[in-house]
């Protein structure tokens, strides 16, 4: 069964355009890897410029073989050099009843 994640990616500083770039190839490599499932994603950016993701793992387990991946590994490692993950609750809007996003895909 897939699993529906929120992730938060905090720019580093001078990197947002970055980090907006590399969202662009992020799903593309995980379905590569056959480790997410066919829905799409909903990219957004809150008013300080973090990030935020939602997408859909296959399952548990991909969640897990992530972490060995080598095509998933690389990529991380171009995501660390242009920001920090943080916890949603991190992010101004999290606070607000109906928190509201610019749409970037």
């Amino acid at each position: 069964m897939g699993r529906v994640v929120i992730a938060v990616y905090q720019p580093l500083p001078g990197k947002r355009e970055q980090l907006k770039t590399l969202m662009k190839t992020h799903l593309t490599i995980l379905r590569e890897q056959q480790l997410v499932t066919d829905r799409e994603s909903i990219i957004m950016e809150s008013q300080d410029g973090t990030i935020v993701e939602v997408f859909e793992w296959r399952s548990a387990e991909a969640m897990t073989d992530a972490h060995t991946n080598p095509a998933v590994l690389a990529m991380w490692e171009e995501y660390g050099q242009v920001c920090q993950y943080i916890p949603i609750s991190q992010v101004p809007e999290a606070t607000s009843l109906f928190s509201e996003f610019t749409p970037l895909n």
